[in-house]
């Protein structure tokens, strides 16, 4: 019997911790809420929550040397998933209020206000996932994910030269206009939308990125 992947859910002070513990160990996985860094560094996978400003997730994280996991593990091509802000930290910089935040820039764009009428973009919608996405895989097109946010990334900008390398698959979403909803890049997984929060088809897309750890 093969045993279940073991996933650290980072604890640094800014996620709904408690629930994506239960929605990971719902999807099959052995699941710890912590901080510790050789726990952090040796599981299977590392899910990186956010909640609240760019800025202060930001502060947070460096402050739990969580910056220096996330590279540590990337450059080992350790799986790494974030969600939320957790994703959006993932980018080089945020625009909150006028002002600038470095992010961990593991990929190229700014996180800046949404454009909509009406903000928070909190509820349901759906996504545009590229056909051969491995974690939307078995999910249609007309499921929805559960959003909760007033920023995001609009504009997609990294560019794979080496032919070796696989191109990055973005999913999009549209509120007001589109904007970035996940992204699978290599060992780098994340979604700016809350999949814990998402019923089935959350649950469905935890198994996804469990299944390849």
């Amino acid at each position: 019997m093969t045993s279940a992947k073991r996933v650290v859910v980072f604890d640094y002070g800014f996620g709904n911790v408690r629930s994506a513990e239960r929605a990971l160990a719902r999807a099959g996985a052995d699941v710890e809420i912590t901080r510790d860094y050789d726990k952090a560094m040796n599981a299977d996978g590392l899910l990186v929550p956010g909640v609240g400003a760019f800025a202060a997730c930001m502060k947070g994280l460096t402050e739990a040397r969580g910056d220096w996991i996330v590279g540590r593990r990337l450059s080992g091509g350790r799986p790494v998933m974030g969600i939320c802000v957790g994703m959006q930290i993932l980018f080089a910089r945020g625009i909150e209020h006028g002002v600038e935040t470095e992010g961990l820039d593991e990929w190229p764009g700014t996180v800046e206000p949404l454009k909509a009428e009406i903000v928070p973009h909190m509820g349901w919608n759906t996504v545009t996932a590229p056909s051969d996405s491995e974690l939307f895989k078995g999910l249609g097109a007309d499921e929805r994910y559960y959003f909760v946010h007033s920023y995001a990334v609009h504009d997609w900008s990294l560019e794979v030269a080496n032919p070796v390398m696989r191109a990055p698959k973005v999913t999009w979403s549209t509120h007001g206009e589109p904007f970035v909803a996940a992204v699978e890049n290599g060992a780098l997984w994340a979604t700016q939308f809350h999949p814990e929060k998402s019923g089935d088809a959350g649950a469905q897309l935890l198994t996804n990125w469990i299944g390849t750890l």
